[in-house]
């Protein structure tokens, strides 16, 4: 035995001989340990993906055919706010911080996460937090009705009497994310292990760093903003009601100072997680890692001086319209040189297309159309035309669901093998991609064409002329979201057992040698090896 493993075995022992005491609910309920409390993060946030679909799915039921069939609109309200509040801070936030809880500490060689007791509470105060959103809709007036985004005065003037439990929500939630993000940036600047230096952690390391601090830095303006509706509900002030001497377009200010970045922090983690499936299913090193590193940067800065380019249409200033519509196009930049990069790394790489390589090539396709709709949304002349349409709703989902969730797909399918010693049925894993990649594009590609057209969005009713898209759009919808029932099939089979997996599983099977996410070690070929 040498020093190293009984280092590494004392060490377990020393680390888990108080979860190993515990058994059953205890045993999930106390745990301190980061790969416990990332399955647990993972299963709440599928489990919200399915609730938040579901709420999708009741959405494009009503706007199958034109006219009102089978809801209120004021329930059709309530479905479009809290779909978003639960996709947004209960899918995808939660499945990136269940990812980073895995395998952070295991990427740069350290035994645990830094906090481990405030990790186990950041993440069991999620569970309450969204049972006081659902709950809410078993109130009096119903959930909340007024938009994912709550503008002033609809939030407040407007609301219906579950705004105070919406607050509560948004504030639970906003601990656990600053909690989870100072657990990140702590651990990877104090636990990485000797010799490897920042530039030397792999990607996904980095974007989940850089990531951490955009978190830190923007929940608190979101808390400062929810507590101003608050007010302005229930303690009789003003800030967002002009008769008082407030105003209302400061909220939108507020609002997306703290939106445009949060929109980063759900796709950044994205970029380290198809960063590592790529050149590992291409076998070469990922093709320029430092000007990746930069590149993240660079869209985290730029990040929080875009936010009014939501608000074009408030009225603001013509410089102020040039400003950020140059700050958003500059965007583009360091988006390309990722792309670029991706794409140079699979260039002439011995590529084999296992179920994460397919989610990560659609991810850099699919993710680019959303860039491209996106850059015209940051034209200000042409934003007036597209504002409040169907384009808009269908660029956000390109970015957020062949972006971040199809990504967040690639990361668990790459990593289920080491998570549970199983292989996954490829099978039923390659069904999960196609169904998935066929009906999103049926779900939302049409809706570009339905926003040119001008149909507006969060409406339950709309115009003759757009219901044949509508028609398929609802059709992908519901094969979308039956779609991943497949992924929790293919996820619950691999967990109860199957072929074993190899220590190498994903380059083991393939005969070849090496996969590197960071920068290669000393023994890297110039060359791919062959594959046979």
């Amino acid at each position: 035995m040498t020093t190293e493993t009984i280092s590494h075995d004392s060490h377990d022992d020393a680390h888990d001989h108080h979860d190993h005491k515990m058994t059953g609910i205890k045993r999930w309920l106390f745990t301190t340990n980061h790969k416990d409390i990332g399955s647990m993060y993972l299963w709440f946030s599928f489990i919200m993906l399915l609730t938040g679909g579901a709420m999708a799915m009741v959405i494009r039921a009503e706007l199958f055919q034109p006219g009102l069939q089978i809801i209120s609109p004021d329930f059709f309200n309530q479905m479009t706010t809290v779909h978003g509040l639960i996709m947004v801070f209960g899918a995808i936030m939660p499945a990136f911080t269940g990812l980073a809880n895995w395998m952070i500490p295991m990427m740069i060689g350290a035994p645990d996460m830094a906090l481990p007791r405030l990790n186990n509470w950041s993440f069991w105060i999620l569970p309450f937090a969204f049972t006081i959103l659902l709950s809410s809709f078993f109130m009096a007036g119903g959930a909340p009705n007024f938009g994912w985004t709550f503008y002033a005065p609809l939030s407040t003037t407007y609301s219906n009497g579950s705004t105070a439990f919406f607050v509560f929500a948004v504030h639970i939630m906003g601990i656990s994310s600053i909690m989870g993000a100072i657990n990140i940036v702590v651990t990877i600047m104090n636990m990485r292990a000797p010799g490897m230096t920042y530039m030397k952690m792999p990607l996904f390391v980095w974007t989940f760093f850089i990531t951490a601090y955009l978190l830190v830095a923007v929940m608190p303006v979101l808390a400062g903003v929810v507590t101003m509706v608050l007010t302005d509900t229930y303690f009789g002030t003003s800030f967002f009601d002009a008769a008082g001497g407030g105003d209302p377009v400061m909220f939108q200010h507020i609002f997306w100072f703290f939106g445009h970045p949060e929109v980063y922090i759900m796709i950044l983690p994205a970029f380290g997680i198809v960063s590592t499936t790529i050149p590992a299913f291409s076998r070469k090193k990922l093709f320029g890692y430092s000007s990746m590193v930069y590149a993240t940067a660079s869209i985290a800065f730029l990040s929080f001086i875009v936010w009014a380019h939501h608000m074009f249409t408030t009225g603001m200033p013509l410089f102020g319209e040039l400003f950020f519509m140059y700050c958003t196009m500059l965007i583009a930049v360091p988006t390309g040189v990722k792309v670029f990069n991706w794409v140079a790394t699979m260039w002439r790489g011995a590529i084999t297309f296992e179920t994460p390589m397919l989610f990560s090539i659609a991810f850099v396709i699919l993710f680019t159309i959303g860039g491209f709709s996106g850059l015209m949304l940051a034209l200000t002349p042409v934003d007036f035309q597209y504002h409040d349409t169907y384009f808009v709703v269908a660029h956000f989902h390109y970015v957020l669901v062949t972006g971040a969730l199809f990504s967040i797909y690639a990361g668990v399918y790459y990593w289920l093998p080491k998570w549970t010693g199983y292989m996954f049925d490829e099978t039923l894993s390659k069904a999960h991609f196609w169904c998935s990649l066929i009906s999103v594009n049926v779900l939302f590609f049409p809706m570009h064409f339905l926003g040119l057209a001008g149909m507006p969005r969060r409406i339950p009713d709309y115009a003759l002329q757009f219901a044949d898209f509508n028609k398929w759009v609802s059709i992908g919808g519901f094969a979308f979201g039956l779609s991943q029932l497949i992924f929790l099939a293919v996820v619950i089979k691999c967990i109860r057992g199957g072929k074993q997996a190899e220590a190498k599983p994903w380059d083991g099977a393939e005969g070849l040698e090496w996969t590197v996410a960071s920068p290669a070690p000393y023994h890297t070929f110039e060359k791919p090896p062959k594959v046979d």
